[in-house]
């Protein structure tokens, strides 16, 4: 399987070394804005022992579809920014490759637009695509259920600098019907990113957690999402429609 990454900030850098670590997948290139460290070798950027290309252009180079002309992929990762898709939306749904984008914020008209191509490809969209919180956030909707009347807390632990409230968090909050505001965010130290949600009952509580210890977490999503999205048929997905069967398949 061949993949194409938008984007080589921190956490593109991380999921580069996990799609670099998996044998069974080639990483044919990077996409990048800046003009640093162009036709660099990532893996020899990143120190891992692979015989993949994976050179690194920028988006002035090729256009979307030359750059899929010339290296052809399966699959496109996107963790750049919601302006990203602008770049090879187009390209990748008139080749039929699949779009996997982690982004953690759209608009409405970007969202709209993903589902768009939808129609013409295999899209998934994944504000935070680690296996660990979309499992979190549909045993939830599960329990929550299960126990309309119980009392839910959300609460959610970042890096001292975070000033908003995470992304996750309000997702969360929006799957679960829960009022925004009352999202209890915590902010100390280097916390990657922590988020419990807390079902309170009259004579026991239950807590759902996920902590993100590094993210690389990230690129074992990203894996996850792109080798189940391209046994489906075209169209819009989020990470739970992935899951879900994984649910329904319980040995009893």
């Amino acid at each position: 399987m061949k993949i194409g990454l938008i984007g080589f900030g921190k956490t593109g850098k991380s999921v580069a070394t996990v799609i670099l670590e998996n044998k069974e997948i080639c990483l044919n290139w990077v996409v990048r804005l800046s003009h640093k460290m162009e036709h660099r070798s990532v893996p020899e950027f990143l120190g891992v022992d692979s015989d993949e290309p994976g050179l690194i252009y920028s988006v002035e180079e090729f256009s979307a579809h030359g750059l899929l002309a010339r290296m052809p992929v399966d699959a496109i990762i996107d963790f750049s920014a919601q302006g990203g898709i602008e770049y090879y939306g187009e390209a990748a749904a008139d080749n039929g490759v699949a779009i996997v984008t982690a982004i953690s914020h759209y608009d409405r008209d970007k969202i709209e637009y993903l589902e768009n191509l939808g129609q013409r490809t295999r899209v998934l969209w994944s504000p935070n695509i680690t296996v660990g919180i979309n499992f979190l956030m549909l045993a939830a909707k599960v329990l929550k259920q299960m126990a309309p009347h119980a009392d839910v807390e959300v609460v959610e632990e970042h890096f001292k600098a975070k000033s908003e409230v995470s992304g996750t968090a309000l997702r969360i909050a929006d799957e679960l019907e829960i009022e925004t505001e009352e999202i209890k965010s915590i902010r100390a130290g280097g916390i990657i990113g922590t988020h419990e949600i807390l079902f309170g009952f009259p004579f026991q509580t239950v807590r759902l957690k996920h902590e993100s210890i590094s993210r690389e977490a990230f690129g074992n999503g990203a894996m996850f999402a792109v080798e189940h999205l391209l046994r489906e048929p075209v169209g819009f997905y989020r990470m739970e429609d992935l899951m879900r069967p994984y649910f329904l398949d319980v040995p009893a």
